[in-house]
Protein backbone atom coordinates (compact mmCIF):
# COMPACT_ATOMS: atom_id res chain seq x y z
CA UNK A 1 0.00 0.00 0.00
CA UNK A 2 1.34 2.91 -0.82
CA UNK A 3 2.13 5.94 1.71
CA UNK A 4 0.79 9.86 0.72
CA UNK A 5 3.99 11.56 1.58
CA UNK A 6 6.17 8.89 -1.07
CA UNK A 7 4.95 10.07 -4.43
CA UNK A 8 6.78 13.44 -5.80
CA UNK A 9 7.42 13.02 -9.90
CA UNK A 10 4.66 13.74 -12.10
CA UNK A 11 5.13 16.17 -14.88
CA UNK A 12 1.66 17.96 -13.46
CA UNK A 13 2.06 21.32 -13.63
CA UNK A 14 -1.91 22.89 -13.56
CA UNK A 15 -0.47 26.27 -14.80
CA UNK A 16 0.83 24.69 -17.80
CA UNK A 17 -0.75 26.44 -21.17
CA UNK A 18 -0.67 22.86 -23.07
CA UNK A 19 -2.27 21.34 -20.02
CA UNK A 20 -4.97 24.23 -20.08
CA UNK A 21 -5.66 23.77 -23.39
CA UNK A 22 -5.86 20.19 -23.20
CA UNK A 23 -5.59 18.39 -20.00
CA UNK A 24 -7.61 14.59 -21.41
CA UNK A 25 -3.79 13.54 -22.72
CA UNK A 26 -2.39 13.78 -18.91
CA UNK A 27 -5.77 12.17 -17.47
CA UNK A 28 -4.89 9.00 -19.17
CA UNK A 29 -1.99 8.45 -16.97
CA UNK A 30 -3.42 8.17 -13.85
CA UNK A 31 -6.28 5.65 -15.07
CA UNK A 32 -4.10 2.81 -14.81
CA UNK A 33 -2.82 3.26 -10.73
CA UNK A 34 -4.18 3.69 -7.21
CA UNK A 35 -4.98 7.79 -6.83
CA UNK A 36 -1.39 10.15 -7.38
CA UNK A 37 -0.01 11.99 -4.23
CA UNK A 38 2.01 14.88 -5.42
CA UNK A 39 4.08 17.26 -3.50
CA UNK A 40 2.54 20.60 -4.10
CA UNK A 41 2.09 23.91 -1.78
CA UNK A 42 0.52 20.94 0.72
CA UNK A 43 0.29 16.96 0.23
CA UNK A 44 -2.00 16.56 -2.83
CA UNK A 45 -3.56 13.36 -4.02
CA UNK A 46 -5.37 13.46 -7.51
CA UNK A 47 -8.38 11.30 -7.93
CA UNK A 48 -9.06 10.55 -11.68
CA UNK A 49 -10.38 6.93 -12.00
CA UNK A 50 -14.05 7.12 -12.26
CA UNK A 51 -14.67 4.48 -9.16
CA UNK A 52 -12.19 6.89 -6.91
CA UNK A 53 -13.95 10.09 -7.65
CA UNK A 54 -17.22 9.00 -7.20
CA UNK A 55 -16.40 7.29 -3.79
CA UNK A 56 -15.01 10.47 -2.38
CA UNK A 57 -17.84 12.76 -3.62
CA UNK A 58 -20.21 10.44 -1.59
CA UNK A 59 -18.32 10.45 1.20
CA UNK A 60 -18.38 14.02 3.18
CA UNK A 61 -17.54 12.31 6.41
CA UNK A 62 -13.89 11.99 5.19
CA UNK A 63 -13.60 14.17 2.45
CA UNK A 64 -14.86 17.51 4.11
CA UNK A 65 -15.60 20.80 1.67
CA UNK A 66 -14.96 23.22 4.01
CA UNK A 67 -11.49 24.71 3.34
CA UNK A 68 -8.73 23.58 5.66
CA UNK A 69 -6.91 27.22 5.16
CA UNK A 70 -7.24 30.28 3.47
CA UNK A 71 -7.40 29.31 0.13
CA UNK A 72 -8.51 30.85 -3.35
CA UNK A 73 -12.17 29.57 -3.30
CA UNK A 74 -12.70 31.06 -0.08
CA UNK A 75 -11.26 34.13 -1.36
CA UNK A 76 -14.00 34.51 -4.06
CA UNK A 77 -16.67 34.24 -1.91
CA UNK A 78 -14.98 36.90 0.32
CA UNK A 79 -14.98 34.42 3.87
CA UNK A 80 -19.01 34.09 3.88
CA UNK A 81 -20.52 30.89 4.61
CA UNK A 82 -21.61 29.32 0.92
CA UNK A 83 -23.47 26.03 0.27
CA UNK A 84 -19.95 24.57 -1.75
CA UNK A 85 -18.06 24.82 0.86
CA UNK A 86 -19.50 23.68 3.68
CA UNK A 87 -20.29 20.14 5.45
CA UNK A 88 -23.58 19.02 7.61
CA UNK A 89 -25.12 19.87 9.46
CA UNK A 90 -24.56 23.61 8.07
CA UNK A 91 -25.08 22.17 4.44
CA UNK A 92 -27.96 20.13 5.42
CA UNK A 93 -29.42 23.66 6.51
CA UNK A 94 -28.55 25.71 3.90
CA UNK A 95 -29.43 23.27 1.29
CA UNK A 96 -32.66 22.81 2.77
CA UNK A 97 -33.51 26.51 2.83
CA UNK A 98 -32.50 27.06 -1.30
CA UNK A 99 -34.28 23.48 -2.61
CA UNK A 100 -37.56 24.58 -3.12
CA UNK A 101 -36.07 27.73 -5.69
CA UNK A 102 -34.64 24.83 -7.54
CA UNK A 103 -37.84 22.47 -7.35
CA UNK A 104 -38.41 20.89 -11.39
CA UNK A 105 -41.71 23.16 -10.99
CA UNK A 106 -40.31 26.15 -10.37
CA UNK A 107 -37.90 25.41 -13.23
CA UNK A 108 -40.44 24.61 -15.59
CA UNK A 109 -42.02 27.87 -14.71
CA UNK A 110 -39.18 29.59 -16.09
CA UNK A 111 -38.88 27.71 -19.30
CA UNK A 112 -40.85 30.29 -21.68
CA UNK A 113 -38.75 33.53 -19.92
CA UNK A 114 -35.59 31.77 -21.02
CA UNK A 115 -36.83 30.85 -24.22
CA UNK A 116 -37.61 34.25 -25.49
CA UNK A 117 -34.13 35.82 -23.66
CA UNK A 118 -32.77 32.97 -26.10
CA UNK A 119 -34.93 33.99 -29.11
CA UNK A 120 -34.44 37.80 -28.49
CA UNK A 121 -30.41 36.93 -28.48
CA UNK A 122 -30.40 34.96 -31.38
CA UNK A 123 -32.73 37.81 -33.44
CA UNK A 124 -29.94 40.31 -32.86
CA UNK A 125 -27.42 37.62 -34.25
CA UNK A 126 -29.65 37.42 -37.28
CA UNK A 127 -29.33 41.16 -37.65
CA UNK A 128 -26.13 41.68 -37.21
CA UNK A 129 -25.13 38.78 -39.21
CA UNK A 130 -22.36 37.26 -37.19
CA UNK A 131 -21.77 34.96 -34.22
CA UNK A 132 -19.52 34.96 -31.69
CA UNK A 133 -20.97 31.97 -29.84
CA UNK A 134 -19.82 33.17 -26.29
CA UNK A 135 -20.36 37.44 -26.17
CA UNK A 136 -23.75 36.83 -27.92
CA UNK A 137 -25.23 33.74 -26.21
CA UNK A 138 -23.33 31.62 -23.92
CA UNK A 139 -22.24 34.72 -21.61
CA UNK A 140 -25.65 36.69 -21.57
CA UNK A 141 -28.08 34.12 -21.17
CA UNK A 142 -27.43 32.23 -17.98
CA UNK A 143 -26.20 35.52 -17.04
CA UNK A 144 -29.50 36.89 -17.17
CA UNK A 145 -31.58 34.14 -16.27
CA UNK A 146 -29.97 33.66 -12.41
CA UNK A 147 -30.19 37.76 -12.84
CA UNK A 148 -34.09 37.67 -12.51
CA UNK A 149 -33.85 34.94 -10.49
CA UNK A 150 -32.05 36.96 -7.77
CA UNK A 151 -35.08 39.53 -8.43
CA UNK A 152 -31.93 41.59 -10.11
CA UNK A 153 -32.69 43.51 -13.93
CA UNK A 154 -31.53 41.52 -16.15
CA UNK A 155 -30.14 44.81 -17.68
CA UNK A 156 -27.26 44.21 -15.49
CA UNK A 157 -26.01 41.16 -16.88
CA UNK A 158 -22.87 42.50 -18.45
CA UNK A 159 -21.45 44.06 -14.85
CA UNK A 160 -22.24 40.80 -13.12
CA UNK A 161 -19.82 38.92 -16.06
CA UNK A 162 -17.27 41.09 -15.89
CA UNK A 163 -17.06 40.59 -11.79
CA UNK A 164 -17.74 37.01 -12.30
CA UNK A 165 -14.52 37.06 -14.85
CA UNK A 166 -12.47 38.73 -11.92
CA UNK A 167 -13.53 37.16 -9.46
CA UNK A 168 -12.40 33.37 -10.85
CA UNK A 169 -9.47 34.48 -11.45
CA UNK A 170 -7.57 34.41 -8.40
CA UNK A 171 -8.21 30.83 -9.03
CA UNK A 172 -5.91 30.81 -11.73
CA UNK A 173 -2.94 32.18 -9.59
CA UNK A 174 0.23 30.27 -8.06
CA UNK A 175 0.11 30.02 -4.63
CA UNK A 176 1.42 33.30 -2.46
CA UNK A 177 0.81 35.60 -5.77
CA UNK A 178 -1.00 38.50 -5.46
CA UNK A 179 -4.95 38.34 -6.93
CA UNK A 180 -4.91 39.16 -10.57
CA UNK A 181 -5.57 42.83 -11.52
CA UNK A 182 -9.32 44.01 -11.17
CA UNK A 183 -9.95 41.27 -8.34
CA UNK A 184 -10.17 43.45 -5.11
CA UNK A 185 -12.28 46.39 -7.24
CA UNK A 186 -14.57 43.79 -8.40
CA UNK A 187 -14.98 42.07 -4.84
CA UNK A 188 -15.65 45.75 -3.32
CA UNK A 189 -18.44 46.68 -6.18
CA UNK A 190 -20.03 42.84 -6.30
CA UNK A 191 -20.70 43.93 -2.62
CA UNK A 192 -21.44 47.19 -2.39
CA UNK A 193 -24.21 46.21 -4.97
CA UNK A 194 -25.79 43.16 -3.16
CA UNK A 195 -25.95 45.65 0.08
CA UNK A 196 -28.09 47.79 -2.10
CA UNK A 197 -30.24 45.64 -3.61
CA UNK A 198 -30.66 43.56 0.06
CA UNK A 199 -31.84 46.83 1.24
CA UNK A 200 -34.55 47.43 -1.62
CA UNK A 201 -35.58 44.19 -1.78
CA UNK A 202 -36.03 44.28 2.53
CA UNK A 203 -38.33 46.88 1.73
CA UNK A 204 -39.98 46.08 -1.26
CA UNK A 205 -39.95 42.27 -1.21
CA UNK A 206 -40.85 40.52 -4.48
CA UNK A 207 -41.30 36.82 -6.07
CA UNK A 208 -37.65 36.09 -6.65
CA UNK A 209 -34.72 34.10 -5.16
CA UNK A 210 -33.07 36.97 -2.97
CA UNK A 211 -36.68 37.92 -1.29
CA UNK A 212 -37.23 34.67 -0.51
CA UNK A 213 -33.71 34.79 1.16
CA UNK A 214 -33.91 37.64 2.87
CA UNK A 215 -37.32 36.64 4.40
CA UNK A 216 -35.47 33.49 5.68
CA UNK A 217 -33.34 35.63 7.59
CA UNK A 218 -35.76 37.89 8.91
CA UNK A 219 -37.17 34.11 10.28
CA UNK A 220 -33.88 33.40 11.74
CA UNK A 221 -33.63 30.55 9.45
CA UNK A 222 -30.27 32.15 7.61
CA UNK A 223 -27.58 34.79 9.07
CA UNK A 224 -26.59 37.94 7.09
CA UNK A 225 -23.38 36.70 5.80
CA UNK A 226 -25.19 33.66 4.53
CA UNK A 227 -27.46 35.40 2.48
CA UNK A 228 -24.87 36.99 1.18
CA UNK A 229 -22.97 33.48 0.26
CA UNK A 230 -25.79 32.18 -1.51
CA UNK A 231 -25.96 35.46 -3.78
CA UNK A 232 -22.02 35.38 -4.85
CA UNK A 233 -22.28 31.40 -5.30
CA UNK A 234 -25.31 32.09 -7.79
CA UNK A 235 -23.63 35.25 -9.16
CA UNK A 236 -20.78 32.79 -10.35
CA UNK A 237 -21.10 29.26 -10.38
CA UNK A 238 -25.12 29.97 -11.57
CA UNK A 239 -24.22 31.65 -14.59
CA UNK A 240 -20.28 30.54 -15.30
CA UNK A 241 -20.64 26.51 -15.40
CA UNK A 242 -23.93 27.04 -17.39
CA UNK A 243 -21.96 29.69 -20.05
CA UNK A 244 -19.41 26.49 -20.51
CA UNK A 245 -22.13 23.96 -21.34
CA UNK A 246 -23.50 25.87 -24.18
CA UNK A 247 -19.80 26.86 -25.23
CA UNK A 248 -17.84 23.80 -24.99
CA UNK A 249 -21.53 22.10 -26.37
CA UNK A 250 -21.48 24.11 -29.82
CA UNK A 251 -18.14 23.79 -30.16
CA UNK A 252 -18.18 19.93 -29.66
CA UNK A 253 -21.09 20.10 -32.17
CA UNK A 254 -18.37 21.78 -34.53
CA UNK A 255 -15.81 19.59 -34.28
CA UNK A 256 -18.04 16.52 -35.04
CA UNK A 257 -20.62 17.91 -38.17
CA UNK A 258 -22.03 14.43 -38.22
CA UNK A 259 -23.28 14.49 -34.59
CA UNK A 260 -24.19 17.84 -35.30
CA UNK A 261 -26.27 17.14 -38.49
CA UNK A 262 -28.40 14.05 -36.79
CA UNK A 263 -29.18 16.98 -33.71
CA UNK A 264 -30.38 18.96 -35.93
CA UNK A 265 -32.87 16.56 -37.64
CA UNK A 266 -34.06 14.64 -34.66
CA UNK A 267 -34.22 17.43 -32.18
CA UNK A 268 -35.47 14.15 -29.48
CA UNK A 269 -31.57 13.26 -29.09
CA UNK A 270 -31.23 16.68 -27.15
CA UNK A 271 -31.12 15.58 -23.67
CA UNK A 272 -28.87 12.92 -24.39
CA UNK A 273 -26.58 14.72 -26.45
CA UNK A 274 -26.81 17.31 -23.62
CA UNK A 275 -25.56 14.50 -21.07
CA UNK A 276 -22.52 13.61 -23.47
CA UNK A 277 -21.57 17.70 -24.13
CA UNK A 278 -21.14 17.52 -20.17
CA UNK A 279 -19.35 14.26 -20.06
CA UNK A 280 -17.30 14.95 -22.95
CA UNK A 281 -15.46 18.66 -22.37
CA UNK A 282 -16.75 19.11 -18.52
CA UNK A 283 -17.79 22.80 -17.35
CA UNK A 284 -16.15 22.10 -14.04
CA UNK A 285 -13.04 19.96 -14.49
CA UNK A 286 -11.92 19.65 -10.88
CA UNK A 287 -13.32 20.30 -7.22
CA UNK A 288 -11.39 20.10 -3.77
CA UNK A 289 -12.12 18.35 -0.91
CA UNK A 290 -9.86 17.81 2.27
CA UNK A 291 -9.33 14.63 4.50
CA UNK A 292 -10.79 15.00 7.81
CA UNK A 293 -8.16 11.48 9.53
CA UNK A 294 -6.29 8.98 8.85
CA UNK A 295 -7.51 6.26 6.36
CA UNK A 296 -6.83 4.14 3.59
CA UNK A 297 -8.69 4.95 0.48
CA UNK A 298 -8.63 2.67 -2.60
CA UNK A 299 -4.83 1.54 -2.40
CA UNK A 300 -3.33 5.00 -0.67
CA UNK A 301 -2.93 5.82 2.84
CA UNK A 302 -4.34 9.01 3.09
CA UNK A 303 -3.15 11.76 6.40
CA UNK A 304 -5.09 14.17 7.97
CA UNK A 305 -5.24 17.33 5.95
CA UNK A 306 -4.63 16.02 2.73
CA UNK A 307 -5.81 18.06 0.11
CA UNK A 308 -7.87 16.36 -2.39
CA UNK A 309 -8.39 17.30 -6.33
CA UNK A 310 -11.35 15.69 -7.46
CA UNK A 311 -11.20 15.17 -10.81
CA UNK A 312 -14.46 15.00 -12.46
CA UNK A 313 -13.18 15.64 -15.84
CA UNK A 314 -10.68 13.01 -15.84
CA UNK A 315 -13.73 10.52 -14.74
CA UNK A 316 -15.90 11.26 -17.55
CA UNK A 317 -13.64 10.03 -19.70
CA UNK A 318 -12.38 7.14 -17.58
CA UNK A 319 -12.42 3.89 -20.19
CA UNK A 320 -13.61 1.59 -17.71
CA UNK A 321 -16.68 3.33 -17.08
CA UNK A 322 -17.12 5.01 -20.76
CA UNK A 323 -16.37 2.96 -23.67
CA UNK A 324 -14.55 4.72 -26.29
CA UNK A 325 -14.48 7.58 -23.96
CA UNK A 326 -12.70 9.51 -26.06
CA UNK A 327 -15.27 9.61 -28.82
CA UNK A 328 -18.10 12.10 -28.59
CA UNK A 329 -21.63 10.38 -29.30
CA UNK A 330 -24.50 11.93 -28.55
CA UNK A 331 -26.38 8.72 -28.60
CA UNK A 332 -24.29 7.44 -25.69
CA UNK A 333 -26.56 5.09 -23.22
CA UNK A 334 -25.66 4.91 -20.46
CA UNK A 335 -24.34 8.12 -19.53
CA UNK A 336 -23.46 8.59 -15.67
CA UNK A 337 -21.36 10.95 -15.92
CA UNK A 338 -19.54 13.43 -12.81
CA UNK A 339 -19.95 16.83 -14.56
CA UNK A 340 -22.91 17.85 -11.62
CA UNK A 341 -20.67 16.67 -9.04
CA UNK A 342 -22.17 12.93 -6.68
CA UNK A 343 -23.69 12.80 -3.36
CA UNK A 344 -24.93 16.19 -0.88
CA UNK A 345 -23.41 18.30 -3.26
CA UNK A 346 -24.92 17.26 -6.44
CA UNK A 347 -24.85 20.56 -8.00
CA UNK A 348 -28.57 22.45 -7.12
CA UNK A 349 -28.80 24.16 -10.31
CA UNK A 350 -28.11 21.35 -12.57
CA UNK A 351 -31.78 20.60 -14.21
CA UNK A 352 -32.28 24.77 -14.85
CA UNK A 353 -28.83 24.02 -16.58
CA UNK A 354 -29.89 21.33 -18.54
CA UNK A 355 -32.58 23.64 -19.55
CA UNK A 356 -30.91 26.48 -20.66
CA UNK A 357 -28.07 24.36 -22.54
CA UNK A 358 -30.96 22.64 -24.60
CA UNK A 359 -32.63 25.84 -25.22
CA UNK A 360 -29.88 27.61 -26.34
CA UNK A 361 -28.22 25.21 -28.57
CA UNK A 362 -31.33 23.86 -30.23
CA UNK A 363 -32.57 27.72 -30.59
CA UNK A 364 -29.15 28.00 -33.01
CA UNK A 365 -29.56 25.12 -34.39
CA UNK A 366 -32.90 25.54 -35.39
CA UNK A 367 -31.98 28.88 -37.04
CA UNK A 368 -28.87 28.33 -38.34
CA UNK A 369 -28.74 25.49 -40.70
CA UNK A 370 -25.42 25.79 -42.09
CA UNK A 371 -23.28 26.74 -38.90
CA UNK A 372 -19.92 25.81 -38.94
CA UNK A 373 -16.78 27.49 -37.49
CA UNK A 374 -15.65 30.62 -39.01
CA UNK A 375 -12.32 29.81 -40.90
CA UNK A 376 -11.20 33.14 -41.34
CA UNK A 377 -10.78 34.11 -37.30
CA UNK A 378 -8.51 32.68 -34.98
CA UNK A 379 -9.00 29.03 -33.36
CA UNK A 380 -11.69 28.92 -30.56
CA UNK A 381 -9.11 29.25 -27.11
CA UNK A 382 -9.70 27.95 -24.16
CA UNK A 383 -9.39 30.00 -20.43
CA UNK A 384 -6.34 29.29 -18.85
CA UNK A 385 -8.53 27.81 -15.49
CA UNK A 386 -7.54 24.53 -14.07
CA UNK A 387 -10.89 23.88 -12.18
CA UNK A 388 -13.58 24.95 -15.02
CA UNK A 389 -13.26 24.72 -18.53
CA UNK A 390 -14.87 26.94 -21.03
CA UNK A 391 -14.02 28.98 -23.95
CA UNK A 392 -12.96 32.96 -24.46
CA UNK A 393 -14.44 33.15 -27.53
CA UNK A 394 -16.14 30.59 -30.27
CA UNK A 395 -16.70 32.59 -33.80
CA UNK A 396 -19.16 30.78 -35.84
CA UNK A 397 -20.10 31.44 -39.44
CA UNK A 398 -24.12 31.42 -39.78
CA UNK A 399 -24.34 32.13 -43.57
Amino acid sequence: MEEAAAQTGSGFDRFDPAFLSDPYPFYKMLYGQPPMVLQLELTTVLLARYADVVAALRDPHTFSSAPIRRISQADIFGGVPTLILTDPPVHTRLRRLVNQAFAPRRIREMEPRIRQIADDLMSKVERAGSFEAMKDLAEPLPTMVIAEMLGIPSNDYQMFKEWSEALLQVANVPPGAPPPPGFHEALEQERAYFKERYEELRRTPGNDLMSMLIQKQENDALTFDEVAGFFNLLLLAGNETTTNLIGNGLYALMRHPEQCEALRCDPSLMPGAIEEMLRWDCPVQATGRNVLSDCEFHGTRLRANTVVVVLNGAANRDPAQFPDADRFDIRRDPNDHVAFGEGIHFCLGAALARMEGSIAIGSVLSRFPRLRLDARREEPQYKKSFNVRGLISLPLSID
